[in-house]
């Protein structure tokens, strides 16, 4: 019983020291926001905007639909420049 008590308690006692470690280096990656660099879309002179209240009603609805064909354009232009983004 001495013998057991004599070899466990060192070897109790050594259980108890723990070695000091050293913190291990750990590679953390964090996406980083980017800002856009996409052109700047210039917005264009508008085919109504030209219009006088003097000018006839047909150079009027001329330039009405001339300014939807532009406003789909411009409209593409500004997709095209988000998408460049994403």
């Amino acid at each position: 019983m001495k013998v057991l008590l004599i070899v466990g308690l060192p070897l109790l006692a050594a259980c108890t020291v723990a070695a000091p470690t050293q913190p291990a280096a750990l590679e953390v990656r964090v996406p980083v926001a980017i800002p856009c660099r996409a052109p700047a879309v210039p917005m264009p002179v508008f085919a109504t905007s030209l219009l006088h209240p003097s000018d006839s009603l047909q150079t009027k609805v001329r330039a009405l639909l001339a300014e939807r064909q532009q406003h789909l354009g411009y409209e593409a232009r500004l997709r095209a420049a988000l998408e460049a983004c994403q």
